[in-house]
């Protein structure tokens, strides 16, 4: 039986992009026309007012504005949006508030704007910076247009800075990926997200593959090597794909991977809910089309109770990505369950020594690390 509900989150989806990229699988739509910024924020706030009873008495930890690209709506949306939302949920003090922005969206008002908002934690999506990886990869801006955005981030007073970086790309060489990378960490951002590109399903990338992409030796090799890079640069690697430094993880993040609350507000956005009345956790998903989300002023179209099978498996999906791992209890008090629950997996993953156990404690193993899928569906119900 869940006893107490873990820390709560908001995450808040802004859909609409400057230009679909090939390789994004995300609810992002092409901006063909002026976003409709007043009644979409109208819409969002009357979304969190329906999610409310969920969590009343329950404070925020942490809000993460998402999308598409956000930093194409203006600094004074965002901030009518987050005063808002602080209006109706309290926040804890000193809460990370994060949005993204791309450096080819930055003409809706000057970042430090947007810092003035509220927010106080900026995560830009460079990618690269390199004019022909970039024009592979259909970004709109180019690698001195992401220079610029992160000198301006800098400047523009945020607490923490976060460059979303990617390697494997169409053509692109270890010399390469090595060149993109210093180039990073010269910038000297708290946070980077250093990510393997991969053709997702429904995406253009996934039924018209680029040539030349990098085979899997080839993609161990960069990772490896960019591993060593951002350790000697005193990044630590906390998540498969995340690096901060000392102290600079993001709590939003962290709280999704350790099996938290949060609630999904936004066309198109998920949440999970621990139910303390009823001792239970529930998903629940809006409405995807900005359309239809508008029209239906963010209706909820999903909520749904999970099983014990979910739990045990939606559990392991964040613990299992985390350098720091889990504990059993951990296990025991966000799910309910009983620990035996992660049998046969556990032991399998003991024996394979994809994870490694220090009396309660479960931490995955470099050989884990590296076949993460494997070792995750270790956890998975088929039935």
């Amino acid at each position: 039986m869940i006893t107490a509900s873990p820390p709560l989150s908001l995450y808040l989806h802004l859909p609409w992009c400057v230009k679909k990229c090939p390789y994004c699988d995300f609810n992002s739509h092409e901006l063909r026309t002026a976003a409709p910024v007043d009644s979409y924020v109208d819409a969002l706030l009357a979304d969190l007012e329906a999610d409310l009873p969920m969590v009343w008495g329950r404070t925020l930890s942490s809000i993460f504005i998402g999308g598409g690209t956000p930093s194409l709506f203006p600094p004074a949306a965002i901030g009518r949006l987050l005063s808002a939302v602080a209006a109706r949920i309290p926040l804890r003090p000193g809460a990370e508030i994060t949005m993204e922005a791309n450096p080819g969206a930055l003409e809706s008002g000057p970042l430090a704007d947007y810092r003035q908002a509220g927010v106080n934690r900026l995560s830009l999506g460079v990618q690269s910076f390199s004019d022909h990886s970039l024009s592979q990869l259909g970004r709109v801006h180019d690698g001195s247009t992401a220079l610029q955005a992160m000198e301006q981030a800098g400047k523009a007073g945020f607490d923490s800075i976060n460059l979303d970086l990617m390697y494997a790309l169409p053509t692109q060489d270890l010399a390469e990926m090595r060149a993109d990378l210093n180039q990073a960490i010269a910038l000297a951002p708290d946070h980077i997200s250093h990510y393997q590109l991969t053709l997702e399903p429904n995406t253009a990338f996934h039924h018209r593959p680029p040539p030349q992409m990098p085979d899997d030796d080839l993609a161990w090799e960069m990772q490896s090597l960019a591993h060593e890079l951002l350790a000697e640069a005193g990044y630590q690697q906390y998540e498969v794909s995340a690096f901060a430094r000392s102290g600079l993880a993001s709590q939003h993040n962290l709280n999704y991977w350790r099996f938290g609350d949060y609630l999904g507000v936004g066309a198109g956005a998920h949440g999970k809910i621990t139910n303390g009345a009823k001792g239970v956790v529930e998903r629940t998903i809006k409405q995807r089309h900005p359309k239809q989300y508008l029209n239906s002023a963010g209706k909820t179209v999903e909520c749904r109770t999970l099983s014990s099978s979910d739990l045990v498996f939606e559990f392991m999906l964040g613990a299992l990505r985390l350098r720091e791992g889990f504990s059993l209890a951990d296990f025991d008090h966000r799910t309910g369950l009983d620990r035996s629950e992660l049998e046969p997996g556990l032991s399998e993953a003991l024996e394979k020594k994809l994870l490694s156990q220090d009396g309660d404690d479960l931490t995955p193993t470099d050989l884990g690390f590296r076949y993460l899928n494997d070792l995750q569906a270790l956890f998975l119900n088929d039935e």
